[in-house]
């Protein structure tokens, strides 16, 4: 197969300023899925797809391609990271190079390690897979959760597990948005990712998604720890 590692960073995020080229550990945040798609030997492309030359350096610096820049629709709020993979496979198709498979590695997960990327690239071969989808076990149970009325009464708001220990629920899982590997044909021709698709599961060490500040400095910890 022909794969790609498709890394989205555009400039100008609102809820953590210029989170993608944070210094981090010792390097822009970015730096750390090029380096994880570069090790895992998965890939004939790894690619930034950004609408910023400062990020092209960095991207370049650290092993990356970046062939052509993210279009100005492209680098909207409201463009969607699958609208981004599908602007980049057109790109590449007019430089006569196409793919099997598209891996999307959003740098907000800088945890994710080479060895997390070959394990789903394994599952996704093993179950003839259109998409895999990166999962971790959720924090809390929402069996444990409730709805609070508008006069913020809980006198019924009691769970029917709330006595249950966590060892007695089923487990529930949330896509942490480290990895996803997706067929070419399929996401071209599909709305959705999850038809035919799979699981890979990761620890919650490896799993956080850097949003704001605390979800920077809870990685920062366990990196420092050596947690991950």
């Amino acid at each position: 197969m022909r794969n790609i590692a498709i890394i989205p960073a555009r400039a100008g995020s609102k809820g953590l300023r210029d989170k993608n080229v944070l210094p981090f550990a010792g390097k822009p945040l970015l730096a750390w899925s090029i380096e994880s798609a570069l090790e895992s030997g998965m890939f004939d492309e790894v690619m930034v797809s950004t609408d910023s030359e400062n990020y092209v350096h960095i991207a370049k610096k650290y092993g990356a391609t970046v062939p052509f820049l993210r279009s100005f629709e492209m680098s909207s709020d409201s463009a969607s990271s699958w609208d981004v993979v599908r602007e980049v496979l057109d790109g590449y198709r007019t430089l006569h190079r196409d793919f099997d498979t598209v891996c999307l590695l959003q740098p907000t997960s800088p945890l994710r390690t080479a060895d997390d990327i070959v394990a789903a690239y394994g599952v996704f071969k093993e179950k003839k897979a259109n998409s895999v989808l990166s999962v971790c076990e959720s924090d809390h149970s929402p069996l444990w959760m409730y709805q609070i009325p508008s006069d913020d009464c809980m006198d019924h708001a009691k769970s029917a597990y709330e006595t249950s220990t966590r060892q007695e629920l089923t487990p529930f899982y949330r896509v942490n948005g480290a990895i996803y590997i997706v067929r070419v044909d399929f996401i071209c021709r599909s709305d959705t990712l999850y038809r035919k698709s799979f699981a890979y599961f990761m620890p919650r060490t490896r799993s956080i998604d850097i949003d704001d500040e605390l979800d920077f400095e809870i990685a920062e910890f366990l990196i420092a720890k050596q947690l991950v």
